[in-house]
């Protein structure tokens, strides 16, 4: 598995409860730009339209060589998940206020897949007491391993 891009800004932001593996229907330049590592996660998220699963926000740079000046970068993407998993996920999303956001591209096997997290936003003193609960954790951790070093 080769891990293209991360969107490590979504695990500070909202608090991830699951995440769902799904394929993207992308074009041959996309995924050459993919394959470059010319991929921003930062504001993307997932839109329902019509019972479909649409990645929004996501910006993949047009790759260099593609003839007929490649693709659109800031195009919608259709997600590719098993009908049971849109419906259960789509009703979490509407009833409870739950948001999808993407937070890796990769490529499994040779196929672009991408990790989604269903999550919701956190709040502003949420997000310091997370810090201060890491780096306490980080404290006690690097205590712990001088103690026990010899």
């Amino acid at each position: 598995m080769k891990v293209v891009a991360t969107n490590r800004k979504a695990r500070h932001d909202y608090e991830i409860t699951e995440t769902i593996e799904a394929g993207l229907v992308l074009q041959g330049s996309e995924v050459k730009s993919l394959r470059a590592g010319l991929v921003n996660l930062k504001e993307a998220y997932v839109q329902f339209r019509d019972g479909e699963p649409w990645l929004v926000g996501c910006h993949i740079s047009p790759y260099s060589f593609a003839r007929g000046g490649g693709h659109d970068p800031d195009r919608d993407r259709k997600l590719l998940l098993h009908r049971r998993e849109i419906t259960r996920i789509g009703a979490k999303v509407a009833e409870r206020g739950l948001t999808l956001v993407a937070l890796r591209v990769y490529f499994k096997e040779g196929i672009a897949k991408l990790e989604l997290g269903l999550g919701r936003g956190r709040a502003h003193y949420d997000k310091r007491r997370a810090l201060r609960d890491k780096e306490q954790k980080r404290e006690i951790d690097r205590a712990i391993h001088r103690k026990n070093r010899p």
